[in-house]
């Protein structure tokens, strides 16, 4: 059976080595038998692994929910529906997201506006606006 090092798994895969000891630390990939030379010794298999992850946290998905998916995929009383399910509660999430960025967004928008580019920070209408933003919330 081939072998690859951490080093290799990295670069195969697109990550830092730290990344590769990170996802042993917390499962998402099994650690590896050792050389007598104390060196890590990966199948090819964790590269493929390692790649699957990166797509998913691309995607928007968890640490935590890419290991339920990758447990999805070896347990034999999960379906497709299943990963389907899965997919479609991120793609609520995701959207929820975009909601609550698109209201930032505008919230800047009108904070920007009112700034006329000219006079002291202290009489900025942004910092006055966060400030008394934040007051409220403290007496909320």
């Amino acid at each position: 059976m081939a072998a690859l090092t951490i080093g290799q798994v990295a670069r195969q895969s697109g990550v830092g080595v730290e990344t590769l000891r990170f996802y042993e630390r917390t499962g998402l990939i099994e650690e590896p038998p050792r050389r007598d030379s104390g060196y890590r010794q990966y199948p090819v298999d964790t590269v493929r692994r390692v790649r699957f992850i990166r797509r998913a946290k691309a995607l928007g998905f968890t640490l935590k929910e890419i290991s339920d998916l990758l447990s999805l995929r070896v347990d034999t009383d999960s379906t497709c529906a299943d990963v389907r399910d899965r997919a479609r509660s991120k793609i609520l999430d995701i959207e929820e997201r975009i909601r609550r960025l698109e209201g930032m967004r505008d919230a800047l928008k009108q904070l920007a506006a009112t700034c006329a580019k000219e006079g002291r920070t202290s009489e900025c209408p942004i910092l006055e606006a966060l400030y008394r933003k934040e007051q409220d919330d403290d007496e909320g």
